[in-house]
């Protein structure tokens, strides 16, 4: 089972990701004071080291989790990317389930944040876009249930 490794949000477009310890997600609504919360499907973004470090070997240099603009990284394992495959989330005060609504194609913006290739690397190793179905709250160390390939 796979672990909350990470969470960031930003409060605006553009503004710096922000670690935090926790965070609340609202069902249809995403994740309270995330520049996407209230949007329609695109409520968290989840990527995972695994993928992060093969991003790394084919750019050649680190490519930071804060940098690629994603929600939630769990500490291992691949991130399904098959809209309508659900990911769970088991805190302590219940479970938050998520759904993906498509996988996350790196923006131009990782080149101009991270460096010239770094959206190529991330190809195919960007996560995917997820909704929130349940409410609760996501804590790093949280398990994560996540659905066989």
């Amino acid at each position: 089972m796979s672990r909350v490794a990470a969470l960031y949000v930003a409060p605006e477009r553009k503004a710096p990701m922000v670690p935090v310890a926790s965070v609340e997600a609202e069902a249809g609504r995403g994740l309270v004071g995330d520049r996407h919360h209230g949007t329609r499907h695109r409520h968290v973004s989840v990527q995972s080291r695994d993928e992060l470090a093969a991003a790394t070997a084919a750019f050649g240099a680190s490519v930071p989790e804060e940098l690629t603009r994603r929600t939630l990284t769990l500490d291992h394992g691949a991130v399904p990317t098959t809209p309508g495959a659900r990911l769970v989330v088991r805190g302590e005060e219940g479970d938050v389930v998520l759904e993906v609504v498509r996988r996350a194609a790196p923006c131009r913006v990782m080149d101009t944040e991270i460096g010239p290739g770094a959206r190529a690397a991330l190809h195919d190793r960007g996560g995917s876009i997820c909704r929130v179905l349940t409410s609760g709250t996501i804590t790093v160390g949280d398990e994560v249930e996540v659905p066989a390939a």
